[in-house]
């Protein structure tokens, strides 16, 4: 922190400024309290001489939509901000103040951080770059000094290249010039940063934080592109554990990075709040964050700003900062402790000839002296970017391109990207020792970039790349390996609790069921269209006919309009179905068109047989009986009941469906609902069950092979059983059990449940792999790695409505494959909101298919994404 210049603002909007607390290329941060006064807050205030250009306002604008957009978890949500149509004001931020350093300020008070305090702070990092990637979109806000480490996790401070700027100047007709820190080798050779380019400088980062330098930085500062395009990094002193995953992410080749889900999961597979419960500073750094605290607390209860000793303004409201002289400056004046509160004493250097030190302030001795203090270099990112004086020529210049690196575009906004028109390549791939002077398309007027790392933002509005409410694109991925552009993103209401089901009614409607009823959501517009308290707790939605929804609830059949969620018709459990009295239903079992199986039971009274005679008459015993019932939801009519054993409780058995066949259906019975007497008798086997579609008598009942109760097996109506047997996925003739091909798998690798399309049979394992095989023979057609990190399950696989894509769902992501050939098309990851001190989102993806949209759940959040 430091003292309030001459010309800092006294009051930004509605807040009392306090003091100074950081700065960066392009605002300064001062430490604030509202007009109650009971909260301190953080306000980032542009610079006014870079707020007056028009190009910088637009992009810092477009930078906080972002960080609004991505609030909550590892991210502050915002408290207020600037009217974007207030020209005559900076443009400013303000959130909650959250004790913490900063990456480099924690690096300055200890030195290398624990492997553990470097796995929470990179899971959480990467936790918020895969909620960005899953829209396409690139941070590209990624440096030492917008990372915080706080207790109860990092926070993510800056959104975009202008709030991770190591350097942003005016130019010459209007122009913004911007240098960043940290470049990729991608943003060398001339192309545009993508989701892997956040990942390369996610690795510099936590190479950073294990080992207090920083890799590729030794050496001329001219030469930094050089190393960056062609020199391995040397990561001898980075912790082996972490070594791996950090040269990954350093991967030359952007294909060769590791998602940002990926290294989530790597870093910390319980989630980075999971792992940051309990605390997780280190001793050094939580005393600096907690003596920061303390020292804020003291500054807010003061209630008046610290002004520096010497000529500052009487205390009153001004638009915004004005631009100061670097730290270290004859108007820099430190409050504590150096760069935001790290612990120690300011140093001092001398004050400049003629010119006497300023007297000790008596008003605020308690958060240290104020004095002058020498600046220092960010050797972190210096001497990976630029030197100041290679960031090109103003606008007019008739100067030699200098030399450097080629133009760096700025990123796309949040939630959905529109890629700005892409720069003419340069005349050839090698390094260009001259540098490069690249314009873009006519239609953006002043849009020049000259100088290495460097961004230049002109003032026309043809470059404008930050429409808050971009049109959703039905396109396909706009970079190889990204998911399309969602048409629509449906974030089911936080006061409500999870959905227990998902369903698709008729290609119209996403039908959800929670506890407190159930919803309906337009599947072209994913907005909520209606709610039904009288649905509540339903446990399956399907269609009957094309008029009405249905929904099995926990005492009745429902049937909805799908226009408002009305109830049209019910039909009790209890009282409407004739000969079982007050009927419990189990679970939906499937369906097939308007028919669905279902299991009930009901309690039965049997009476005592007769006594013999001279004998007592014995007492009437209570027992459960079930059925599997079918039923014509379309009709609303029952077509059959067959007895079936009752299981464990006692109650109705909960049947799976494995097949429907011509005239058949199998089923086998949930492990969980099996009595001790069903697994004895199974011997360690899971039992199959044929009834008759139409009369639903028992066919058959019997094992296959070695396929265990809780194996994953399907089957399919030419009469065809898929299981996995131990490690390897068989093929057995229905009903005779005959085995007729066996795919071998890998030691303690077990298969997941299949999928049948056309002559395929598309498999899945917990290798994270999912491929091919011919439903004959069993030939390997194509296997391809989801490159997930090793889980629990095999992904689960949904084929799209035409059968072309491939989609495998698993807890880290979901993968997309084309399905003739596995082809890789993209992935989509989304860590869900995170509260740092709530529970880790850990939900399965799940992936329901219609039309040309597959729309993907993971807990309460549903995208539809445009599909083969």
């Amino acid at each position: 922190m430091e003292a309030l210049r001459q010309d800092d603002p006294r009051r930004i909007g509605p807040y009392a400024v306090l003091a100074r607390f950081r700065e960066t290329a392009s605002a300064v941060q001062y430490l604030a309290h509202d007009a109650a006064g009971d909260r301190p807050v953080v306000i980032n205030a542009a610079r006014p001489r870079l707020a007056a250009l028009p190009a910088f306002r637009r992009r810092f604008q477009a930078e906080a939509r972002t960080a609004e957009r991505l609030a909550g978890g590892w991210v502050q949500p915002s408290l207020d901000a600037s009217a974007e149509d207030a020209d005559d004001v900076p443009p400013w931020t303000a959130v909650p103040y959250t004790p913490a350093l900063t990456l480099t300020e924690a690096i300055e008070v200890m030195g290398p951080l624990p492997e553990r305090a470097v796995r929470i702070l990179g899971a959480g990092i990467a936790e918020t770059l895969s909620r960005v990637h899953a829209t396409g979109a690139v941070l590209q806000g990624l440096a030492p000094g917008t990372v915080l480490l706080a207790e109860d996790g990092p926070r993510l401070t800056a959104f975009g290249p202008l709030g991770a700027a190591a350097a942003a100047e005016a130019r010459p007709g209007g122009q913004l010039s911007v240098r960043l820190g940290y470049l990729t080798p991608e943003q060398v050779a001339g192309e545009d940063p993508g989701p892997a380019s956040d990942l390369f400088v996610l690795g510099l980062l936590l190479a950073y934080a294990a080992t207090g330098t920083t890799p590729l930085a030794d050496g001329p500062a001219a030469e930094g592109a050089e190393r960056i395009a062609r020199t391995d990094p040397e990561l001898g002193a980075v912790p082996a554990q972490l070594r791996d995953l950090i040269a990954r992410c350093l991967a030359k080749d952007p294909a060769d990075r590791p998602s940002a889900g990926t290294v989530a999961a790597e870093l910390a597979p319980e989630g980075a709040a999971g792992s940051a419960k309990g605390g997780r500073l280190p001793e050094r750094v939580a005393a600096a964050v907690a003596e920061q605290a303390v020292r804020v607390r003291e500054l807010a209860a003061a209630g008046h700003p610290v002004d520096a000793p010497a000529g500052g303004p009487a205390d009153g409201a001004v638009d915004g900062p004005e631009d100061a002289a670097p730290a270290g400056g004859p108007a820099d004046a430190r409050v504590g402790t150096p760069s935001g509160a790290t612990a120690g004493p300011a140093a001092h250097v001398p004050a400049p000839a003629g010119e006497p030190l300023p007297a000790r302030d008596t008003r605020t001795a308690q958060l240290g002296d104020i004095g002058r203090q020498a600046s220092r270099t960010d050797r972190t990112t210096t001497q990976l970017s630029v030197p100041r004086e290679l960031t090109g020529p103003g606008a007019g210049t008739a100067a030699e391109p200098p030399a450097a690196l080629p133009a760096v575009l700025p990123p796309v906004p949040l939630p959905v990207p529109v890629r700005p028109t892409p720069a003419p390549a340069p005349s050839s791939p090698a390094l260009d020792r001259r540098g490069l002077f690249i314009g873009l398309a006519a239609g953006a007027a002043g849009l020049i970039v000259g100088g290495g790392g460097a961004l230049a933002f002109g003032s026309g509005d043809g470059g404008r790349t930050d429409d808050p409410k971009p049109a959703p694109s039905r396109s396909g991925p706009v970079v190889a390996g990204l998911p399309p552009q969602p048409r629509w993103v449906y974030t089911h209401p936080a006061a409500e609790p999870s959905p227990l089901t998902a369903a698709l009614w008729n290609d119209r409607l996403l039908v959800l069921t929670g506890e407190n009823g159930a919803t309906g959501v337009d599947l072209r517009t994913g907005r909520r269209v209606w709610e039904s308290a009288d649905a509540a707790k339903g446990r399956a939605a399907l269609p009957a006919g094309k008029d009405l929804c249905f929904v099995a609830g926990p005492s009745a059949f429902l049937w909805l309009s799908p226009k408002d969620g009305k109830v049209t018709h019910r039909v009790g459990y209890a009282d409407q179905f004739a000969g079982v009295p007050n009927l419990a239903v189990a679970e939906i079992v499937g369906g097939s068109g308007p028919v669905v199986w279902f299991t009930g039971s009901n309690e039965v009274t049997v009476k005592a047989p007769p006594p013999k005679k001279g004998k007592k008459r014995g007492k009437d015993q209570k027992a459960v009986k079930s059925y599997l019932f079918a039923y014509d939801v379309s009709r609303r009519k029952e077509l059959w009941r067959t007895p079936v054993p009752t299981g464990r409780g006692p109650a109705a058995p909960v049947y799976r469906l494995i097949a429907v066949g011509r005239d058949d259906l199998v089923v086998r019975q949930s492990p969980a609902t099996l009595t001790s007497g069903d697994v004895k008798s199974a011997k360690g086997k899971a039992v199959f069950r044929g009834f008759d579609q139409k009369t639903g008598k028992l066919l058959w009942s019997r094992s296959f092979g070695t396929v265990a109760p809780d194996g994953a097996a399907m089957g399919d109506a030419r009469g065809l059983l898929y299981a996995a047997v131990g490690d390897d996925l068989q093929a057995f003739e229905l009903p005779d059990g005959k085995p007729k091909w066996t795919v071998n798998g890998t030691t303690g690798t077990a298969y997941g449940t299949s999928v049948a399309s056309g002559t395929l049979l598309h498999t899945t394992n917990r290798d994270q792999e999912v491929g091919a095989v011919e439903r004959e023979t069993g030939r390997l057609r194509w296997r391809r790695s989801t490159e997930a990190a090793p889980g629990p399950a095999a992904p689960a696989v949904t084929l799209s409505a035409s059968r072309k894509t491939l989609l495998a769902a698993d807890t880290a992501q979901v993968t997309a494959f084309a399905a003739e050939d596995g082809r890789r098309l993209w992935k989509f990851q989304d860590i869900g909101s995170q509260d740092p001190k709530g529970p880790t989102v850990t939900a399965p993806y799940r992936v329901l298919a219609t039309g040309r949209t597959a729309v993907v759940q993971r807990d309460r959040i549903f995208y539809a994404f445009p599909v083969a």
